[in-house]
């Protein structure tokens, strides 16, 4: 019996489930992210996860993004072969990117468009975060099984892919590479691995492995069954042991899960890739019969951990509009700081124009003398809101703008994750600082902008070069004045204290 699926179904099953995964986190993640939270000995990567945790329990009662970056979306369709669509004008492409667009540009929760055309050299934005990544496989059946996911930049950058010999070991290979990663990819999170097929089969599967629920837990309690249950285990400990921690501050939970799907490959070699899932972990399944649209179920928020993160009182009241360069010397990496007062935005785009500007000689738009920077491109406010969801984005990637910024007279920087080492050279020869905000708080980060205004570069949309004004704005200083990097010491740390003291044992 043939049944018929309604684009109209399809494409109101597409933006339904993306709006959700927006705001609502895995109810499977939060409950392992509890369980590390519970576990974890760092003070650091305790308070990072307690942001993490009430950042996601602020966005499911707000309805409001986990992440500015609310991601690309990829797609996983399996059509039952006894399926057909009411309308066959439109390629199956063009369908789901509408159901994308209307998710995107809900007026109630817009998300922000990240999408760019034209990659390799005008890189403009389609506005609407269309194209979707899809991918269709025909099966059996007379359903359609869809997953829907939404990978932020700073995860998806820290993809990784190797041709392997045939005698090459994987585990190896893993622990290798999750250091090279840094912290760029927002941990604790999963990490998904494919093995085997072609190279972009190998990816798929990694892609695709992240879409299952997390179940490490119950899997180490029951003990593995088969070779690939051993690898998983033996990954997720060693993974952990390297003491890189929640966003890379040092502790006990670097990822809370690790899938791993395989494929027949050709015996000449073993392709072998890994992709990390975030902090800001989206995806969710839904399956049309042909009865209507398929509506996902909101989950209910005592499902949260009682996890309600308040400012340290450790914490060090920063007054950015006296600040001065002794101030910023006094800093040492570790300290909690709450800025409060005005600083100026801006991230890859607005950094290479102002270079282009110095390079001809032209006036920028504003001073960024005596000023703190903030690497963010928010969501579009929408009510009341001075600005949407404005977590911080990869510091690396402004990296080589640095010394140019600071020949400015800009005093200290804020991000996340860590900085390359010709970079922490840089804030050590010219005494400033880098701080870093938690990625994956982006909701609990924007409540504390009291006030917006784009002051260059308007063009550039999330992108252009605002001023806020912070309250209370809670960051750790990553890089003090000294060079000293606690992205660097605090994993060297943590991963001697978990081999010395056994932390690990029993988790």
């Amino acid at each position: 019996m043939t049944i018929t699926i309604k684009t109209a179904d399809l494409i109101e099953s597409v933006a339904d489930a993306l709006q959700f995964i927006s705001y609502y986190h895995p109810m499977d993640y939060i409950r392992a992210l509890g369980k590390a939270y519970e576990a974890e000995k760092s003070p650091a990567a305790k308070d990072a996860i307690a942001q993490i945790l009430t950042n996601s329990k602020m966005c499911a009662e707000g309805h409001r993004p986990i992440c500015q970056d609310t991601g690309i979306v990829n797609i996983f369709v399996k059509w039952g072969m006894d399926c057909r669509l009411d309308d066959t004008s439109q390629s199956m492409q063009e369908i789901v990117d509408e159901g994308v667009r209307r998710a995107y540009l809900h007026p109630e929760n817009k998300l922000r468009a990240s999408i760019l055309t034209d990659p390799a050299f005008t890189r403009r934005n389609t506005k609407d975060n269309t194209p979707s990544v899809l991918h269709v496989e025909m099966v059996p059946g007379d359903k359609v099984s869809v997953d829907v996911a939404a990978k932020g930049g700073g995860s998806e950058n820290k993809s990784k892919f190797k041709m392997m010999n045939p005698s090459d070991n994987i585990i190896d290979w893993v622990l290798e590479m999750v250091p090279q990663m840094g912290a760029g990819w927002c941990p604790p999170g999963m990490l998904g691995i494919g093995i085997g097929g072609t190279a972009e089969r190998a990816v798929l599967l990694a892609k695709q492995s992240l879409m299952d629920p997390i179940d490490m837990g119950q899997l180490k309690e029951r003990g593995p069954r088969n070779d690939m249950e051993e690898m998983r285990i033996e990954i997720f400990d060693k993974v952990n042991a390297l003491g890189i921690g929640a966003q890379g501050l040092g502790g006990l939970s670097t990822i809370l899960d690790v899938k791993i799907n395989d494929w027949p490959c050709h015996a000449a070699g073993k392709p072998v890739a890994m992709i990390p899932n975030c902090a800001a972990t989206r995806h969710a399944h839904f399956t049309l019969d042909g009865s209507g649209p398929a509506y996902l179920e909101a989950p209910k928020l005592d499902e949260w951990p009682d996890v309600n993160w308040t400012p340290s009182s450790e914490a060090k009241r920063v007054h950015l509009d006296q600040l001065d360069a002794a101030e910023v010397a006094t800093w040492k990496h570790g300290d909690r700081l709450l800025l409060n007062g005005k600083m100026l935005t801006g991230r890859d785009a607005a950094h290479k124009k102002i270079k282009d500007m110095l390079a001809a000689g032209e006036e920028l738009p504003v001073e960024f003398k005596g000023r703190v920077i903030y690497y963010v491109g928010p969501v579009d406010p929408v009510g009341e809101e001075v600005v949407g969801p404005a977590g911080p984005t990869t510091a690396t990637r402004m990296d080589k703008f640095t010394d140019m910024m600071l020949e400015q007279g800009l005093l200290a920087m804020v991000g996340k994750a860590e900085r390359g080492l010709d970079t922490v050279g840089s804030i050590k020869k010219h005494r400033s600082a880098y701080l870093m905000a938690v990625g994956g708080s982006a909701y609990l980060v924007s409540r504390a902008i009291k006030g917006s205004k784009v002051v260059g570069f308007e063009e550039l949309g999330m992108e252009a070069i605002y001023e806020f004004e912070v309250q209370d704005m809670p960051v750790t200083v990553a890089v003090d004045a000294d060079g000293q990097s606690v992205h660097h010491l605090a994993p060297l740390v943590w991963q001697e204290k978990i081999k010395k003291e056994g932390l690990l044992e029993g988790v």
